[in-house]
C-alpha cells in the first residue's frame, strides 16, 4: 500500500490530505504557523510529491511520514534555545 499523498484540502482549522490507501489525515493547522497564517490561495498551491507535501511561495515542506507519527512543524522559532 501506498502512503502518497492524492490531495490536500482545507477548513478553517484543519488540513485533510487523501492518502493512495485510502486513508485520510486530519492535521490541526496549529501544528503548521506558516499554512495557519497564509491565505486561502497560498494553501491551495500545494505540490504533491511521493512523499510528501510543499508550498514553494510559504516556504513550507510537510513529510507525510511526519504526519503519520503525529509530528507538526519542527522548525524553532528563530533565537529558540537549543
Amino acid at each position: 500500500m501506498s502512503t502518497s499523498p492524492k490531495s490536500v484540502r482545507f477548513d478553517d482549522d484543519t488540513m485533510w490530505v487523501s492518502l493512495e490507501d485510502g486513508r485520510v489525515l486530519g492535521v490541526p493547522l496549529a501544528w503548521f504557523p506558516r499554512l495557519l497564517r497564509a491565505a486561502p490561495e497560498q494553501r491551495a498551491s500545494c505540490e504533491l510529491s511521493r512523499t510528501g507535501l510543499h508550498w514553494e511561495s510559504l516556504d513550507e515542506d510537510i513529510s507525510i511520514a511526519g504526519l503519520l507519527a503525529g509530528r507538526g512543524d519542527q522548525t524553532r522559532p528563530r533565537g529558540a534555545a537549543a
